[in-house]
């Protein structure tokens, strides 16, 4: 659904039943994209691509003028411009995705408390408590995306089901700058249809178990024996896929957010071997999962590397640590230290990453012997620094390249 051009688009009706559908699903139309065309209206009507230039850059996002050549997000930017030539491409802006994102969950959370982020660009919210104050979640919807396009200058597609599953099938079927409103009664007449590959849970391979046993459509999910379905797929999985087909989703709105893990990753844009490269990749990487870490007053008490060497063979190592910490020197040395193990010195070197795991609360010095004190006191004035003047105004000196000798 969410590579979609466009092409298939559809929305409702006035008058569409929403008496009970209290779930809506709203998805930011390619949202990097949009943000770019946003602040750079000459772009208008031209095909925009997200990414880098590197040869080993991905697309980010694409807009629908791109879509319509075959780009999509997570290609490789080499394709996307074999299949789209003209196509412009803009760096990615973290930083401004971020602040806009903020921005329309604020909206979100004005309208219920009931809400569940799916991440920068995307969410579920429960309408049902809003209907006196608000109006009825087809009324709410149309509210949201007025005041999306009024204060941010987005459009965003939303779905209105009875259930959460069939809420996000609708709004990737209303795509861009639509809304779909799937009445409770119609719900399997919606879903039935659709291919196996819509519903939550079916990757490639269950896909293709699926249409081993000759199950093409939804429907045909909905009408096989549940015995059959969890003798081919497993109890879990079998039972949640003829729930689905079935037009069954008990899931609430989960308004907790909890991290699971925090993590960055460099894919260089060539391979390499150098061992001073690859620290100051570990280093960086190490600074920045400890500043998230610190900014959501949180600790971490394993510490994974992952590495993908020149053949694409990915692997990983971690350390768990006595204490936890969110001090970017320990995470950097228990990351050097799950290199050395690895004995990877020498090896060639497509991929690194940094991530923290095993996370709970925690901030400032975790008890009263630190083992990390300066290092500590030292980032924390790095925060400080960043949070006046930005990131990158004061680094680690390892982090700053001598200049070329001439």
């Amino acid at each position: 659904m969410s590579k979609q051009d466009g092409s298939t688009r559809q929305v409702s009706a006035p008058g569409a039943d929403d008496s009970r559908t209290p779930f809506l699903h709203v998805d930011l139309d390619a949202f990097f994209a949009s943000v770019e065309l946003l602040d750079n209206p000459e772009l208008a009507g031209k095909p925009v691509v997200v990414g880098g230039r590197g040869p080993r850059s991905v697309v980010s996002a694409a807009n629908y003028e791109a879509r319509r050549y075959g780009v999509n997000s997570a290609m490789p930017m080499a394709l996307a411009l074999r299949r789209c030539p003209n196509a412009v491409v803009v760096p990615v802006r973290m930083h401004r995705y971020a602040e806009l994102s903020a921005q329309v969950m604020a909206i979100f959370d004005d309208m219920t408390p009931l809400v569940e982020r799916l991440g920068i660009d995307e969410a579920f919210l429960d309408v049902s408590g809003a209907a006196k104050l608000l109006g009825s979640p087809r009324v709410v919807a149309e509210l949201l995306r007025a005041r999306v396009l009024a204060e941010t200058g987005l459009t965003c597609s939303v779905g209105v089901a009875s259930t959460k599953f069939v809420a996000k099938l609708a709004s990737g079927r209303s795509k861009p700058n639509g809304l779909l409103v799937v009445p409770a009664e119609q719900t399997l007449a919606f879903l039935h249809p659709l291919p196996v590959s819509a519903l939550w849970g079916v990757g490639a391979a269950t896909e293709a178990q699926l249409k081993k046993l000759g199950l093409n459509r939804v429907a045909d999910v909905a009408e096989t024996p549940l015995g059959v379905l969890q003798s081919t797929l497993g109890p879990a999985l079998g039972l949640k896929l003829h729930s689905l087909a079935n037009g069954l989703d008990p899931r609430a709105i989960s308004t907790e957010r909890e991290e699971k893990s925090i993590g960055h990753e460099t894919t260089f844009s060539y391979d390499i071997t150098d061992i001073r490269e690859i620290r100051r990749a570990l280093l960086r990487q190490s600074d920045d999962v400890a500043a998230r870490l610190r900014r959501a007053e949180l600790v971490a008490r394993t510490v994974v590397l992952k590495l993908r060497y020149s053949d694409f063979s990915t692997v990983t190592k971690s350390r768990t640590l006595a204490e936890p910490t969110n001090v970017g020197r320990r995470i950097y040395e228990e990351a050097l230290a799950a290199f050395d193990a690895l004995g990877a010195a020498g090896t060639r070197v497509r991929l690194i990453g940094v991530r923290a795991e095993q996370l709970g609360v925690g901030g400032g010095s975790l008890g009263l012997w630190d083992p990390d004190e300066e290092w500590r006191e030292a980032e924390l004035a790095v925060d400080e620094v960043t949070a006046r003047f930005g990131k990158g105004m004061l680094k680690p000196a390892a982090l700053v390249r001598s200049p070329p000798e001439g």
